[in-house]
């Protein structure tokens, strides 16, 4: 959830959509993404659109307060259900981010996810993914979340090492996130998550390898793993500035990610997307798989992101705007772009790229196809799918997926 929004025309005040919008849209899998933007503290490295009590005091009164915000974000649901009318279509996924979701009391949550399945409807094997903080859960907590409808639970868990969580701004003690899959697991959970950081200034090819074992060990169904990236007007962008920590390196990044896939690999993990593993098919994360293939998603909550039928919005950022336009009966969306076909090749390309499945070779242009093809000659793509008519990525071509890709939608 990115903390700057794009340019885009103005969103109508109803939030009505185009017509074209939803031409087809019963060929397609609907998703909803509901975004808590709350934090206790801020994190060094994070860019997300979060804030922290002290962020807030004075800034939005008691429209901005959470103790109200999972029916505010309810008003945005029964929003969607008047845009998308009759649409039939019930909710394949549910992703509750932040932010810390888990700093809302559960029955929130689970207020939250009713109001989606009141007027939508849940597929009978729906995903209903959280979020969640390690320090912000208990097995009490865990049992609520899932007997009010979650299946899937994620915990930032980031490092194994104290001195690499400290550089981070992360507050979890080291060995509590691996606590939480087994109290995960007792509450009913069949699929749990733990989400790792590479990269970090100070954090060494041990310290990495400790917190892949960590993980491992811990025994969750999926890992994913990504490179610590340093965002501009972050504390750790400042701090980095300042000379008091080096600045990342992508040669490090290389090795550590030469390292997740070996540790992973050897553990049962098998990779379905650059920074993720999992143990089996339905151990993916189906939400995340759904963004990657252009699907329909409803974005609620402030500075949350939508796609429906090729339109794109986002909504207001701040708290207090957000529910002052739904307390007003407007959307709070604050721009939208209709997406021509040829940028939706584009993000084809770019999203599925990414995917154990490739990309279809027939999206390519005549430059793209003849890029595939060195890209082929270079190792950099597997020989046995694009004979298949499929451009899939090598484990040398995940390492430099970015310059592939760049290529192939030329």
């Amino acid at each position: 959830m990115p903390s700057v929004l794009p340019d885009g025309e103005p969103m109508p005040e109803d939030g009505a959509l185009p017509a074209s919008a939803l031409h087809g849209a019963e060929a397609r899998p609907l998703a909803f993404y509901l975004h808590v933007p709350y934090c206790a503290t801020r994190c060094g490295y994070c860019d997300f659109n979060t804030y922290t009590a002290t962020e807030l005091r004075g800034s939005g009164g008691v429209l901005a307060s959470r103790d109200n915000y999972a029916e505010t974000l309810a008003d945005e649901v029964r929003l969607a259900r008047k845009v998308l009318g009759d649409d039939p279509r019930p909710v394949r996924t549910v992703f509750v981010g932040g932010g810390t979701p888990t700093l809302l009391a559960a029955d929130d949550l689970v207020r939250m996810l009713d109001v989606v399945r009141q007027e939508f409807g849940l597929a009978d094997d729906a995903e209903i993914t959280t979020e969640a903080n390690p320090e912000s859960v208990d097995p009490a907590y865990l049992a609520a979340l899932r007997e009010g409808g979650f299946n899937r639970v994620s915990f930032g868990m980031q490092s194994a090492r104290q001195h690499v969580l400290k550089v981070l701004d992360r507050t979890h003690t080291p060995g509590r996130p691996e606590a939480c899959v087994a109290e995960a697991r007792a509450a009913g959970f069949d699929h749990v998550n733990l989400d790792l950081i590479y990269g970090t200034p100070g954090e060494s090819d041990d310290d990495w390898r400790a917190s892949l074992e960590a993980a491992v060990g811990a025994g969750p169904d999926h890992v994913s793993a990504y490179a610590l990236i340093v965002e501009e007007g972050t504390q750790l962008a400042r701090r980095i500035r300042r000379g008091e920590v080096p600045m990342t390196d992508d040669d490090v990044h290389a090795d550590r990610y030469l390292i997740a896939d070996e540790v992973l690999g050897a553990a049962g993990y098998d990779w379905y997307e650059v920074s993720n593993w999992a143990t089996s098919p339905e151990g993916r994360c189906l939400h995340n798989e759904l963004y990657w293939r252009g699907a329909d998603w409803w974005g609620a909550g402030p500075g949350a992101h939508s796609h429906v039928g090729g339109v794109r919005w986002w909504n207001v950022k701040h708290p207090g705007a957000y529910a002052a336009a739904l307390a007003e009966g407007r959307s709070p969306g604050a721009g939208r772009e209709l997406l021509p076909e040829e940028d939706r090749r584009v993000e084809r390309i770019l999203l599925e790229l990414r995917l154990r499945e490739g990309v279809p070779l027939d999206l390519l242009r005549e430059a793209g196809l003849a890029a595939a093809a060195r890209s082929l000659a270079d190792g950099l793509l597997e020989t046995g799918p694009f004979e298949d008519g499929r451009a899939v990525l090598t484990l040398r071509g995940r390492l430099l997926a970015d310059a592939v890709v760049r290529d192939l939608v030329d």
